[in-house]
Formats: structure tokens, sequence, C-alpha cells
């Protein structure tokens, strides 16, 4: 019973580092190593001190796989990301994603009050009188996403980012959303004011 025991909780410790969110397949130890690079920017346990560079530590590997592969590809432009994933392989990559997905997320500050009733309203209810879908079909009541379809968590996530990012979706720089184009198509049809009381409402989401 003891052995059976044993290795059944050696099967679940080795589960949830290897596949940390039951998709992507890689060696968190191996990820750790290769993150050294990624620390100036996103922090060293994935929580980047700079509001201009994503936080990541928490994010789903398979979001973080594909956005690496973006990278490479030229599906998504950003030259500083460009110089650091010509030198990763595919093992590279996921070995990074489930390190990054395992570690914590640190709570950033909340939303601004002072927005923070018109970011709820976007994002739980959309708007009915553009039809810009709501935020909370996709990334979940509260910003956690979808791993199996793709879906980033949004929860947490520095509002100036955020914000760049919904900026590069609607003015088409940001292309990553794919053939579907449900980003683009959505920040759109969001004011300079949605986007920026929707990236403060996300952040706060904790």
């Amino acid at each position: 019973m003891k052995k059976n025991l044993t290795a059944v909780l050696v099967f679940i410790v080795f589960a949830g580092t290897a596949m940390a969110d039951g998709l992507v397949e890689g060696d968190a130890d191996a990820g750790k190593a290769k993150s050294m690079t990624c620390a100036a920017c996103h922090g060293a346990d994935g929580n980047s001190v700079n509001p201009v560079w994503p936080s990541i530590a928490g994010q789903h590997a398979t979001y973080l796989v594909e956005q690496l592969q973006a990278f490479k590809n030229g599906t998504r432009n950003e030259p500083l990301m460009l110089g650091q994933v010509m030198m990763l392989n595919d093992d590279d990559m996921k070995n990074l994603a489930v390190y990054y997905a395992g570690m914590p997320a640190a709570a950033k500050s909340v939303a601004n009050e002072a927005v923070i009733d018109r970011g709820e309203r976007i994002y739980r209810g959309g708007n009915r009188e553009n039809a810009t879908s709501a935020c909370i079909a996709c990334h979940g009541p509260t910003g956690l996403g979808n791993p199996a379809a793709g879906v980033p968590a949004v929860k947490g996530q520095y509002a100036v980012y955020a914000a760049m990012q919904l900026r590069n979706y609607a003015n088409g720089t940001r292309t990553s959303d794919g053939p579907t184009r449900v980003m683009r198509d959505i920040a759109a049809k969001l004011s300079e004011g949605d986007i920026v009381a929707l990236a403060s409402y996300m952040q706060g989401l904790q």
C-alpha cells in the first residue's frame, strides 16, 4: 500500500512539474536554467518590475509557447523578443513555458477607482451599442483565461502593458489572434477610454 501511495505521489509531483497546465510537456528545471536572459525584462521569478513588460509568472504554458513561436515566426513583431527567441528551439520554449507557468504571480496594485466601473461594465457585459463582445466570454469571470483554447490569463497583468496590446490589436500591429481576428475585431471597437478602463480593471483582478 505504501509503495502504491508513493508511486502515486511521485506521479502527481512529476505531472505538476512537467505539464503546468496539463497541455504542454516540458522540464521546469531546464526552463529555469534557460531563463536568465528572460529575467532582465520579465523578472527573476517571472514578475516584471516594469509595467511596459508583461509579468509571465502563472501564465498558461500553452499561451506562452504560442507567443514565443509567434515572435520567432514574425506573427508578433518585437525586436527585443526576436533577438531572444531566435536562439530557442521547440523544447526550449516548452521548458521555459512550463517553468514560468509554475511560478506564482505577484499581486499588482488595484484598479483605478475612477474607471473601474466602466472597465467592469465592458469586461462583463460588452457594449451593445457597437456590438463589442464581453471579455468575460473568453477570459472568464476572474480573468483566468482558457489554456485549452489558447486564451491567456489577464488577471493582475499590468494595465500599461494590457492597454498597449489592446491598442496594437486595434490598429492591426498585433495579429497573433490568427484567422479568427477575434481580438482585432473587438479591440477596434474600443475607444481609448474603454481601453484604459478595461486594462485597469484587469490589473485589479486578483
